[in-house]
């Protein structure tokens, strides 16, 4: 078995892993029938350098990494055959389409058992209230799943819309919880009659799973609505108040900025040899950025399809670029043998994803947000007049509470005021409140100011202690949310959830025309909050 074979064979395997991972976004991986990942949450890695195919998975909890030697594919899942380091026997991991492996009966009835449980938990801790109209069907119309329990406290002229999710949904559900209370919300004010008023809304989680909700409650409008938050405990059927307004600030860290102009000019060669063998009619469409102090990718529309790394040379003590080009997982080293088969990659690729491109061609479809967030960035002030072009981060890693995030965009204004970026190609109903999460670590960065010496005795925030913004003196002021979506891929329901955010919060929804590759065109925009 010669080296090109083996190659070939890593190279097939994670082809076919990160085919599978891509068709379910919303996969688990197990172990012994045990969830070691919920890839909503979790990260991945797949790589075939060496001869072998490398999967590496990291959460909160843990991280492996596994040499995939073989793939077995099932009715309902993909299962690999692994090796880990030291281990003289190989293990099994399966890769299944969602974390709810129950049958679609064992799932309805653990919705039902919940749902009397939340009914009898209610009627306990409410007794002046009376417990109406308790549900959990689909209501596609009103975007209502049937993970979510709904309905009402009523007392006399009184009432209160009430949403719950039970423990055996996912971590995903349960975070989701808070879009349907609102929705639920607006649903049952609409629906009132003329003597009866909702005043509020009651959520409810499972135990240990409030975190996410509590700061996004903290957040919302309380003039709006009364807003609480209540955990479940369903073996003992005992409800607990969530103060949330006394934990909806958690601890937000941040990477420190590097110099992106001396990456690039670090990785110089290296990125000229690779725009030789673009095509030239093509290369002024190129974006080229530094993703680490050592290491620049070349993009076409957001699609990454090369990388050059500046390191020490394996020859000598000088230093030398490593120049890969390959979309997706295919990464292949750039040298003379690979050189004309990189030339006939770039070809298609430049052919294929095209403003002018077939809507047929997978290269056009292919992360269809990047190349949105990619058409945003090189044209922001047609978007947002007075942003600024030259200060204008992406895909910048924030942690809050164990989380990493990635905020899509970061900029300030002309005044220095921040601005958080959130954009999404299709149509996604929780958008808000996904969006709201990057502005809560966005402020709490902002508001996280230390008097520096370096910067004259003024109070610095996270941002400028941390690189980020040079030149720049960022405001105290609360960050703009800017949020970017095709014009047809709106949900109907977002506006209605961003009108109960909190009214400093200032939020502005710009919908661009179905024809964003071509031209990028506003087709309208709302704005929110006291702006």
């Amino acid at each position: 078995m010669g080296p090109a074979y083996v190659a070939e064979l890593a190279s097939q395997l994670a082809q076919a892993v990160e085919d599978y991972l891509e068709l379910h976004p919303a996969a688990a991986v197990l172990e012994e029938g045990r969830i070691l990942f919920d890839l909503r949450h979790a990260k991945y890695a797949i790589s075939d350098a060496h001869g072998r195919c490398v999967l590496q998975m990291w959460s909160e909890e843990r991280n492996i990494v596994r040499t995939v030697v073989e793939l077995q594919p099932r009715a309902h899942c993909l299962r690999l055959i692994t090796r880990k380091m030291g281990a003289d026997k190989p293990q099994t991991l399966e890769i299944v389409p969602s974390n709810d492996r129950r049958t679609p009966t064992a799932r309805n009835a653990a919705r039902k058992t919940y749902q009397r449980i939340l009914e009898r938990a209610l009627a306990r801790n409410f007794p002046s209230a009376r417990v109406d109209g308790m549900r959990s069907a689909m209501d596609l119309e009103h975007s209502f799943g049937p993970a979510y329990v709904r309905g009402r406290l009523l007392q006399g002229t009184r009432a209160e819309a009430v949403v719950g999710v039970g423990s055996s949904e996912s971590g995903a559900t349960c975070d989701g919880v808070l879009t349907i209370g609102l929705l639920w919300l607006e649903l049952c004010r609409q629906r009132s009659e003329a003597r009866r008023h909702f005043d509020g809304l009651k959520v409810v989680v499972p135990a240990g799973a409030w975190r996410t909700t509590a700061e996004r409650m903290a957040r919302l409008n309380h003039a709006a609505a009364s807003f609480e938050l209540f955990t479940l405990d369903e073996r003992t059927e005992e409800l607990e108040r969530v103060e949330f307004r006394d934990t909806g600030n958690f601890e937000s860290r941040l990477v420190r900025a590097f110099n992106a102009p001396a990456t690039l000019e670090r990785c110089r060669a290296g990125i000229d040899q690779m725009m030789a063998l673009a095509p030239a009619s093509g290369r002024e469409r190129v974006e080229i950025r530094a993703r680490s102090s050592s290491e620049a990718v070349l993009s076409l529309h957001g699609l990454e399809f090369a990388r050059v790394r500046h390191g020490a040379s394996t020859a000598g003590f000088s230093s030398a670029d490593a120049v890969t080009f390959g979309a997706g997982m295919n990464e292949t080293p750039l040298c003379a043998e690979t050189e004309e088969l990189c030339r006939n990659l770039l070809d298609r690729l430049f052919a294929g994803r095209s403003p002018e491109g077939s809507h047929s061609n997978a290269l056009y479809r292919m992360h269809s947000e990047r190349w949105l967030e990619a058409t945003v960035r090189q044209d922001i002030q047609r978007l947002f007049p007075g942003m600024r072009e030259d200060l204008l981060y992406c895909q910048v890693p924030a942690m809050s509470a164990g989380d990493r995030g990635m905020l899509d965009l970061l900029s300030v204004d002309g005044n220095g005021r921040l601005a958080v970026l959130e954009l999404k190609a299709d149509e996604d109903l929780h958008l808000p409140l996904q969006a709201l999460d990057y502005w809560i670590r966005v402020q709490a960065l902002n508001g996280d100011r230390q008097t520096s010496l370096a910067g004259g005795g003024r109070q610095l925030c996270a941002f400028e202690r941390l690189g980020y913004f040079p030149g720049a003196e960022v405001s105290p002021l609360p960050p703009r949310l800017l949020l970017v979506a095709p014009a047809l891929r709106i949900h109907p329901a977002n506006e209605q959830v961003l009108r109960y955010f909190a009214p400093e919060i200032e939020w502005e929804f710009v919908a661009v025309g179905e024809d964003w590759r071509r031209e990028l065109k506003v087709a309208f925009r709302k704005r929110g909050g006291n702006g």
